[in-house]
């Protein structure tokens, strides 16, 4: 049986403790931004945690995924063992994300993206950090027109509206999940990454900034005026009752102009990568200097992430059956409303951090040692 090895792939170093502590820190961040979006948004916080809180915790995933299957190379895993373990947890993970769909709460979700992106990155664990480096710039360029593009042609397909059907599809995060992997591929224990990712991110997040600011609302009132004048020009209304994809909406080109939260747009994307590499490279620094007890309380976020990612979800639906609008607690205009929500995740992660295990990650290792079973007994 073939396992993972590649002489073209330098392992990293394998953390002491099996986690890391940092990495942990920074999803369990994400983690906070997304319950202050969620129910305590407000003018002063807004900027900070709206979109970017996904993109950040998308980063965190491709290093993950690169972390894993480091793990398993080093194991002598086979290839087919690791492919199974991906799929499994591939296929929980997307059911979560279809039952939480189905309460249909006020929240966008994009477990069922989250799949994907774990299965359509499968051939890149081959590729070399440079080689990972170098796509990802590619993807940032091809991966906003293509999902607009999607977001028109597959809306009423389910599966494929996952892959590639607008922002909260696996090829909107594409691009800033293979950095995480090319970022996983380092040696997050060297003393000068810390400095170099923060770097590169206040390298990449001031001139796209001040671009958006100066240059960018011209340019998407351009486009709007265009479309505007293409679709009179057509002057026919969409068929629903049309064949495919004769009964598709216009291609929402200007959104690839605005710079919105969860918009996929490139400028949305590098905003928010440069964010994430700032966050990502202060926390690995905290890290190296020893700074647990710092660390620790948001650390517990992230090791029952999925878990609390969840729970916002059933929370919002619970409030909702008992008559509660989520959207209309306004919890972010009370003084501190956005530090006492952040408080009660942290707390909540706490709590979590005395079992042993998380549910929703302890189920997803019971998942995953059901097909590896299944797969041992089979050959």
């Amino acid at each position: 049986m073939e396992n993972l090895e590649n002489d073209k792939i330098t392992l990293p170093k394998k953390p002491e403790g099996g986690r890391i502590l940092a990495l942990d820190a920074v999803r369990g961040l994400a983690v906070l931004g997304m319950y202050i979006q969620h129910f305590a948004l407000n003018q002063w916080n807004s900027d900070l945690v709206s979109g970017n809180t996904m993109i950040l915790f998308m980063l965190c995933s491709g290093i993950s995924y690169s972390l894993m299957g480091a793990g398993a190379r080093r194991k002598g895993m086979a290839q087919e063992q690791l492919r199974t373990r991906i799929l499994s947890r591939s296929i929980l993970i997307d059911l979560a994300g279809y039952f939480l769909i189905l309460l249909n709460g006020p929240f966008g979700v994009v477990l069922p993206a989250y799949a994907m992106l774990f299965l359509l990155a499968m051939p890149l664990y081959g590729r070399t950090e440079g080689q990972l480096l170098r796509l990802s710039c590619l993807l940032y360029v091809i991966c906003p027109p293509l999902m607009i593009i999607g977001l028109s042609l597959f809306s009423g397909a389910a599966l494929l509206a996952d892959i590639a059907g607008g922002p909260l599809s696996a090829l909107a995060w594409a691009p800033i999940f293979v950095v995480g992997m090319a970022i996983g591929r380092m040696d997050l224990r060297n003393r000068k990454l810390p400095a170099r990712l923060a770097g590169t991110g206040l390298a990449l997040l001031v001139p796209v900034k001040l671009f958006c600011v100066t240059v960018l609302p011209q340019l998407r009132m351009m486009v709007e005026n265009w479309m505007v004048q293409a679709m009179a020009a057509s002057g026919g209304e969409i068929d629903p009752y049309a064949v495919w994809p004769r009964n598709t909406q216009p291609v929402q080109w200007h959104m690839l102009f605005v710079e919105a939260p969860q918009g996929g747009s490139l400028f949305e994307l590098l905003t928010g990568t440069g964010l994430s590499l700032i966050v990502l490279g202060c926390l690995l620094r905290l890290g190296q200097k020893k700074m647990d007890a710092v660390l620790k309380p948001f650390a517990a976020v992230g090791k029952a992430s999925l878990t609390l990612y969840m729970a916002q979800f059933v929370l919002a639906w619970v409030l909702q059956l008992a008559g509660i609008d989520v959207t209309g607690l306004e919890i972010g205009s009370i003084p501190f409303g956005d530090i006492l929500v952040a408080c009660a995740v942290l707390a909540a992660g706490c709590l979590l951090a005395r079992w042993k295990e998380a549910p929703m990650e302890w189920a997803v290792r019971r998942f995953e040692k059901v097909f590896l079973g299944h797969g041992r007994r089979e050959g």
